[in-house]
Order: structure tokens, then C-alpha cells, then sequence
């Protein structure tokens, strides 16, 4: 006696639909956008991390219809596109909201403060990692080292730099976020949409007016380890030593092979609050 497998509690469902295609003026409008891409590459298959984010850029997330329309313009299998926009993070797999909001919670971020930015981002905003307000603007998640320690904790805005945060200049930036009120980077371009930065990172310029002279350069903290490299006189301590030590003692100027660090103690105030400017301290600001 054989039992079948609905007895056994188990659906094999219906096989998938193929994937609905994109109205005719958005494939057109894609199509010419890709061909631009495509053309960059001497292997046309080289494109298709951009042209994930191009199709990123047109719904806020990578869609199976943007998964069939690369395979399309490659000629590439659809299991080849899936299992490159499944691998990395950055190419999101559902709706989301307007605002990225990272956290970074890797080593150094996460004692400096990350953690409890992002314990506290969650229960402001009542949402898990990963998931998004109910009005669509901000989704909340936690995310790998930006290469941005000397500024720690960082967060992140479409992958706009927000340094040195509290949980209290993080609330402050969700909620600015929310209001539709500006919300500057420390550094960087000034905030686009999410849509819009996917636009960007497909290879596309920031036609905002000003926006690429705003992008400016490394902050002077990581800029500390260049110059000791090439052998150059330190600068004066990024921020003043611990207290409780010895007060009456003159500042010691390290040698060009010792290591400064930008976090010789934490930072309470945030670079994205106007009362407090953005960037590291010098002894000299600081008298």
C-alpha cells in the first residue's frame, strides 16, 4: 500500500510562473540604460553587478522580473543572475523603504556604542533587522565593517557616512529622516533616495547640482597613518588622552612608528549634530 504525500502533510504546489516582464516604455528605457552599461565591459557578462543595481534603482529592491530582464540582455540563465544577487547583501530581495539605515556592529563600532545605537534604533522604530517602517521610509539593519573605525560607532544613510553617533543623534536621524527634514552626512554627498544611490552605483553620474564637490576627502583621523607611512612629523593628538591620568606631565609626541589612535576615548557627541561640529578634536581646538 503506498501513501500519497498530501497524506503525509507535504504540498509540492504548483511549478513557479515564469517571471511578468516590464511595461514596454520601462524595458525600453532599461534597455538603453543597459546597453550603456553593457558597452563599458570587453565581456558582456562583466555588467551584471551594475545592472543589478539598475533594476534596484527602478523598484527599490532586485525583483524577478529584474532578475529575468539581466539574464535577458546577458544572455545568462536566470540561476546564474539569482545566485549572484542572492550573495550580496547589498542588492535587496524585498521591498524596502526609502532611507537605508546601517548600523555597523562589528568589533570596534560595537563597543564604541553600535550595539546600543542599534537596540535602540529597533525599539524606536518597532522594527527588527532588516525591516521597515510602516511608512515606508526608513528600513533598519545592521551591517559589516565600512572601513570607517577611526570614526566610530558609524552609521550608515544609502551608504552616506554618519560619524562618531549616540543612540540619542541616531534618534534624532531616523526621525529627520521620517519628517522628510535634511539630514547631512559628516561626509560625503548630500542624501539621495535609495532608488536614486542604486542609480549611482550602476555606474550612472549624480546630476544633483553640487553634489560631487561635496564629496570632499578622507577626514584627517585616517589620514594619520598616511603620514606617519611617509615618514612626516605627527600632528598633535586627535583627541585629548584619558582622564584620570597624570596632569602635570607634558604631552608625549610619539615617534613615527608608534600608533595613534583616533579613539584613545570615546567620543560622546555626534558629528551630525549642528551644536557639536563634525570631525576629530586637536589638542589646539581643544585648549
Amino acid at each position: 500500500m503506498t501513501t500519497s504525500s498530501s497524506e503525509h502533510g507535504v504540498s509540492l504546489g504548483m511549478p513557479r510562473l515564469p517571471a511578468p516582464d516590464y511595461p514596454d516604455d520601462v524595458r525600453a528605457r532599461l534597455e538603453q540604460d543597459a546597453r550603456q552599461i553593457i558597452d563599458r565591459y570587453p565581456d558582456a557578462r562583466s555588467a551584471l553587478l551594475p545592472l543589478l543595481h539598475l533594476v534596484q534603482s527602478e523598484e527599490g529592491h532586485v525583483t524577478r522580473t529584474g532578475m529575468q530582464f539581466c539574464a535577458d540582455v546577458l544572455e545568462l540563465t536566470t540561476a546564474e543572475v539569482t545566485a549572484v544577487a542572492t550573495f550580496y547583501t547589498m542588492y535587496r530581495r524585498g521591498p524596502s523603504g526609502d532611507y537605508q539605515v546601517g548600523v555597523c556592529t562589528n568589533t570596534l563600532c560595537a563597543v564604541m556604542g553600535g550595539d546600543a545605537i542599534f537596540a535602540a534604533l529597533q525599539e524606536h522604530l518597532g522594527v527588527a533587522n532588516g525591516g521597515t517602517t510602516d511608512d515606508g521610509k526608513v528600513t533598519l539593519e545592521h551591517i559589516e565593517c565600512n572601513a570607517a573605525c577611526d570614526y566610530a560607532p558609524v552609521v550608515m544613510v544609502n551608504w552616506e557616512f554618519f560619524d562618531n553617533q549616540t543612540p540619542e543623534s541616531a534618534l534624532r536621524l531616523v526621525d529627520d529622516l521620517r519628517a522628510g527634514r535634511q539630514a547631512a552626512p559628516t561626509r560625503g554627498a548630500p542624501l539621495c533616495t535609495f532608488k536614486e544611490t542604486a542609480r549611482m552605483l550602476a555606474g550612472f553620474p549624480d546630476e544633483r547640482d553640487g553634489a560631487v564637490e561635496a564629496t570632499g576627502g578622507a577626514g584627517s583621523a585616517s589620514l594619520v597613518g598616511l603620514r606617519l607611512a611617509r615618514g612626516e612629523s605627527p600632528a598633535a593628538r586627535v583627541v585629548h588622552p584619558r582622564a584620570g591620568g597624570p596632569q602635570d606631565e607634558p604631552l608625549h609626541e610619539p615617534s613615527p612608528a608608534e600608533h595613534l589612535s583616533s579613539h584613545d576615548a570615546p567620543q560622546d557627541t555626534s558629528a551630525s549634530d549642528p551644536a557639536h561640529p563634525a570631525g576629530p578634536v586637536t589638542e589646539e581646538e581643544g585648549e
